[in-house]
């Protein structure tokens, strides 16, 4: 096993850590809060998740693949996102397999006892990478993972306390007020540890307070004479500003949409099973004078001025889905009524004609008949591509990236963009198709609406020319929201108890 030894190199960065009591705690936020903080002042700091397990990832400037978090977390430390933050992504493609990503690169389709076999030296890897952020940075933000005390997993974890113990870092742990049984989850995590990991814990933040915070005064005490360590603060729900959020819990379980909960021009993006790069769509949210649901039972599109179909991790069990749910009724339904329709990526891929995926890279090998409302056909292959990509629609010019393993190709419609430059090098290539008068749109590029001009085309396209896009996004709008996030959580942290805490005060 690799060690890491500070000693041996008194350039190394330090190390603090951020652990959950649970999956969707914060922990994320949190760290991005903490990265930003310490990078306005004057600190170089760098984020860092040994694994990650999501669908929701990003193209790095070297055209390598990582979680989507963590290139949340280098943009708010004011860094190029590198793949030595998150050295392992998992990206789900059934209930108990998935894609590894090693380093920015597809490695194996394992289900989860193949994986098991490889964690070691997965660990080692992440190791390394931890490493050389440690020999290039002066601090390290490092993320757990899920719950940090399921002590059926600990043995074989790689990303909470055994990747703490190597790096020596101290650890605040998150907890979320607004799911109930604050209390138990921290109180309970506790217990769940040895008491050599129980004493790595300096402190917990509490996150997602809601009403008069003055209220859980007494909770606080409690919690601080129950355990003997300090409650850093307590974070309040906030609105007034947004950071991209890395689970698709935050889009689960949503209902149909009535008539009546319609108040202005509304866009409908089907919530697949596997769906993959959900924030594809928060520019769409920032607009005041449009309405984005996220519908996951079928009904009646009549109601929307488009429908969206997203990305996805596995796109013929999610073609198969939206058959048996009767989705596949309901959008051709749609589509004969002149509605219109967008796919990205695996969406893309939904509404050509067929799948096929005969090497089994996102599941059994096999074909799959697809909607058949754009005539295109797709080939699941090797290598994935992952770029980041310029390109243009009818002159407008627009960013975006590229993760897919599918080849597709046109048999008729046209091209919907013209790709000028693809991780840095130029190139003349178009991507995606349009038919039937640009009511049925196909794109492999994520993160189109990231530039507002292509926004302003879509809109016009589906009929909304007139809703003013004054959308956030972009570097400028993303800047703001990191500074917000960061008065936010000094307002309402121990800013210097914490950094006592943590051992943190020779960078003050």
């Amino acid at each position: 096993m690799i060690r890491i030894d500070s000693t041996a190199n008194h350039h190394a960065a330090s190390c603090i850590a951020v652990f959950g009591t649970g999956s969707d705690v914060g922990k994320s936020i949190v760290v991005t809060a903490l990265c930003r903080m310490f990078s306005n002042r004057g600190i170089r700091v760098a984020p860092f998740k040994a694994q990650n397990m999501s669908n929701n990832s990003g193209v790095t400037p070297e055209g390598l693949e990582m979680g989507r978090a963590q290139i949340v977390q280098a943009e708010a430390a004011g860094i190029a996102p590198h793949v030595d933050m998150n050295p392992i992504l998992l990206k789900p493609t059934s209930e108990i397999g998935s894609q590894i990503v090693c380093l920015g690169k597809v490695i194996a389709n394992n289900t989860a006892s193949e994986y098991h076999l490889k964690k070691e030296t997965l660990f080692n890897t992440a190791a390394r990478a931890l490493q050389r952020l440690r020999n290039t940075y002066e601090l390290i933000v490092m993320e757990g993972a899920g719950s940090c005390a399921e002590v059926n997993l600990m043995p074989h974890d790689i990303v909470n306390f055994r990747m703490a113990e190597l790096a020596d870092a101290r650890v605040i742990l998150v907890g979320d007020i607004h799911r109930g049984g604050i209390f138990a989850q921290i109180v309970g995590t506790l217990e769940c540890l040895p008491t050599a990991l129980k004493d790595r814990i300096a402190g917990f933040i509490i996150n997602r307070f809601r009403g008069d915070i003055r209220l859980f005064t007494d909770g606080v005490r409690w919690i601080e004479q129950k355990t003997g360590k300090k409650v850093y603060g307590v974070l309040p729900w906030f609105d007034h500003f947004t950071i991209p959020s890395e689970d698709s819990v935050v889009i689960e379980n949503q209902r149909p949409v009535r008539s009546q909960k319609i108040t202005r021009p509304a866009i409908a993006i089907v919530r697949i099973p596997h769906i993959s790069n959900f924030t594809d769509f928060n520019p769409l949210h920032s607009i005041d004078g449009l309405q984005v649901l996220f519908v996951e039972k079928p009904q009646d599109l009549s109601l929307f001025s488009a429908v969206i179909l997203p990305g996805s991790k596995n796109t013929r069990f999610d073609l198969a889905w939206l058959k048996q749910t009767g989705w596949s009724d309901k959008l051709n339904v749609y589509a004969q009524q002149k509605g219109h329709i967008l796919g990205i990526c695996g969406g893309y891929q939904m509404l050509g004609t067929a799948v096929h995926d005969t090497e089994g890279l996102e599941g059994n090998p096999g074909s799959s008949e697809g909607l058949s409302l754009l005539p295109v056909e797709t080939y699941l292959k090797a290598p994935k591509i992952t770029t980041l990509t310029r390109f243009s629609w009818n002159g407008i010019q627009g960013y975006g990236y590229e993760i897919h393993m599918g080849q597709t190709k046109r048999s008729g419609g046209i091209p919907l963009f013209h790709v000028h430059e693809r991780n840095a090098k130029r190139c003349d290539d178009k991507d995606g198709c349009a038919v039937s008068n640009y009511r049925v749109l196909g794109t492999y590029i994520h993160g189109i609406f990231d530039s507002p001009g292509i926004t302003r085309q879509w809109l016009a396209t589906i009929g909304l020319g007139d809703v003013r896009v004054t959308q956030k996004g972009g570097p400028i709008d993303r800047a703001k929201d990191y500074d917000l996030l960061c008065e936010h959580f000094e307002k309402h942290i121990d800013i210097d108890e914490m950094i006592r805490n943590l051992g943190l005060k020779r960078f003050f």
